[in-house]
């Protein structure tokens, strides 16, 4: 870690700005989120669909409005979406600990989403702005603060929870709201999106969002991507799944559980900047992305050996069994996750050719948020239909080929040119306001 801050050192003040935000950023929204099903389900009596409800408009308000909050980034400049996302999180996040009635909750629920919509592109575009030719070097900087604040968040949240729900809800929006004024005095403001190519620097929304639609390369990656983020959702999903149907739902499995996110969240914390460093002097970005795609896909390798395995009655065996190849699966996974997000999140930038970059990011983030939602409805359909047809391998030998699925489709476009437009060596530049 003090060769990561050494880093961070090395850079403008505003990343490093960027960089602690994301960290409490994440710190103040997974400190609250992990814990809110249990408060509505016990603390307000609420029925399951209706908790269902008011979580899954939290993730749709994100995830659809992820490209007009890239748009207005590009339209406004960055650090006004930065702000008003942060303002609207602090809203969102004290109205949840003050209100009980629905029409409240779905509300705030909205306006968390919509908040992480105006930022999330805004941030990313923000970054690789400053950073300029030192953009990979920086989101892997970025990554080590973003995922430092999710395996811290959720410990404090714990903490704060024993006490009561509300004061977490109020201890979050206090770090949002101080988000706000922190950025309003010290984060310089970047200048509106230059003219396109055209020159024309007025063109309409609709103009604009065509233009990127247009763009083939930029659409077949964020397509062939889809797959890497189904794959690291299932940290989330299938590996808890798998944990607690092995190891139950008691201590031992809680244990198994909480294994799964220290090892992933510490290992990006310990070795992001250095897996970084030893891609960047060996590959291409192509080169880096398929690699590690490919290590995401054979992370679920453990799992579908350990279906082989038979299972022990109880004991050190049956733990073992039920923490050990999740985790190492998850361990593999943020690896892969290591080396190719640095890569990605430069690719975006190149593909866009330094034009509209937060609206790209804003579509990169929607395209790929509809295939997460998509794939966790087919990976938690599958689970249930291959353990009831006695075919627990199966789901696992998916996600394995879709992950090579993935790797071969970046590949092709990285061997067919489509990863290196002529745009594509064109440079971010600062521009202060």
């Amino acid at each position: 870690m003090k060769s990561t801050f050494a880093q961070v050192r090395t850079y403008e003040r505003s990343t490093q700005l960027l960089m602690m935000n994301q960290f409490s950023i994440n710190l103040g929204f997974y400190m609250l989120m992990p814990y809110l099903a249990a408060h509505l389900s016990g603390t307000l009596a609420l029925a399951g669909w209706v908790v269902g409800l008011v979580l899954g408009v939290r993730n749709f308000s994100q995830q659809g409005m992820f490209l007009v909050g890239g748009a207005l980034a590009d339209r406004f400049g960055y650090k006004p979406l930065i702000v008003a996302g942060c303002m609207l999180r602090t809203v969102g996040f004290a109205t949840l600990g003050l209100v009980d009635s629905l029409a409240a909750l779905i509300a705030a629920s909205a306006a968390i989403g919509l908040a992480g919509a105006l930022f999330n592109p805004a941030v990313r575009a923000y970054l690789a702005a400053d950073a300029g030719e030192r953009k990979v070097e920086a989101f892997a900087l970025f990554n080590v603060f973003y995922q430092a604040g999710i395996l811290l968040g959720p410990l404090v949240g714990m903490l704060l929870t024993g006490v009561d729900f509300r004061v977490t809800c109020l201890v979050s929006a206090g770090i949002f709201a101080l988000l706000s004024v922190v950025q309003i005095r010290a984060l310089p403001a970047r200048k509106k999106e230059p003219a396109g190519p055209d020159g024309d620097s007025r063109q309409g929304v609709l103009a604009r969002w065509r233009g990127i639609f247009a763009n083939r390369p930029f659409l077949l990656f964020s397509g062939a991507m889809i797959g890497s983020y189904v794959l690291t959702f299932q940290v989330y999903l299938a590996l808890p799944l798998e944990v607690r149907r092995l190891g139950g739902d008691g201590e031992p499995g809680t244990a198994a559980v909480a294994m799964l996110f220290a090892v992933s969240g510490l290992s990006t914390i310990m070795g992001q900047t250095r897996v970084t460093a030893w891609c960047r002097a060996r590959y291409e970005p192509g080169q880096a992305l398929v690699r590690g795609l490919v290590v995401m896909g054979l992370a679920f390798v453990p799992l579908v050996l350990a279906t082989a395995v038979p299972v022990p009655d109880s004991g050190a065996g049956l733990w073992l069994l039920a923490a050990g190849p999740p985790t190492l699966t998850a361990l593999l996974l943020a690896v892969g996750t290591m080396i190719a997000y640095p890569f990605e999140m430069d690719m975006i930038v190149r593909l866009s050719g330094n034009h509209l970059v937060a609206t790209h990011y804003g579509l990169y983030n929607t395209i790929c948020g509809v295939g997460i939602t998509l794939g966790n409805l087919l990976t938690g359909a599958s689970l249930d239909a291959a353990r009831s047809a006695g075919m627990p391998a199966l789901p696992w030998i998916t996600l394995v080929a879709l992950g090579l699925a993935c790797a071969a489709a970046v590949y092709g476009l990285h061997r067919t040119g489509r990863l290196a437009t002529p745009t594509a060596s064109a440079e971010l530049r600062p521009a202060t306001a």
